[in-house]
């Protein structure tokens, strides 16, 4: 029995689910099917330029099996544009990736983006750059300036005192 798919994690679903030529009803063309995921990873690594490495990280995929997704999708869309049929996006086996909230002081306008993309320049509704986060995030919850409240931890001391690492060495050795 073969093993079970883990699930990618994208970032948004697309806001149209067929592309087509224009001019040829839809009735008219054979379609050429591709999974959300394979979208995602076009998006990664074509629109946004990452490295196979880094784009894989945000999916939640070994890098190996982000180039057997991109190489798919590149596959089906020179398909679709070649042989001019249409482009379905639909399924796969994905998650889609946790949003962040926020809010902009000048309009008031609120908007959610995924986590990974980045913090937004300005405002998408009024252009204004004085936005701000609106949820609390993963690295704020629970937050009183640090793990120990401020005071440095141990382990830090001995960091950047260059001790800890070489009584761990001797230790290892004996």
């Amino acid at each position: 029995m073969p093993r079970p798919r883990c699930l990618r994690r994208i970032a948004c679903r697309p806001s149209s689910s067929l592309f087509k030529p224009a001019g040829i009803p839809a009735a008219f063309l054979q379609q050429t099917v591709m999974t959300l995921d394979e979208l995602e990873a076009l998006r990664l690594a074509d629109l946004l330029g990452l490295y196979h490495e880094a784009a894989a990280l945000q999916m939640k995929v070994s890098r190996q099996t982000f180039g057997r997704i991109i190489e798919s999708a590149h596959r089906k869309v020179a398909d679709a544009l070649i042989h001019g049929k249409a482009l379905k996006l639909k399924g796969g086996n994905v998650e889609m990736a946790a949003m962040r909230n926020f809010s902009c002081s000048g309009c008031r306008n609120t908007w959610q983006l995924p986590y990974g993309t980045g913090r937004p320049a300005a405002c998408p509704a009024c252009g204004s750059d004085n936005i701000r986060r609106t949820d609390a995030g993963p690295r704020q919850v629970g937050c009183k300036r640090g793990r120990n409240g401020g005071r440095p931890s141990k382990t830090a001391a001995a960091r950047d005192t260059g001790g800890g690492r070489e009584k761990k060495r001797e230790g290892e050795k004996r």
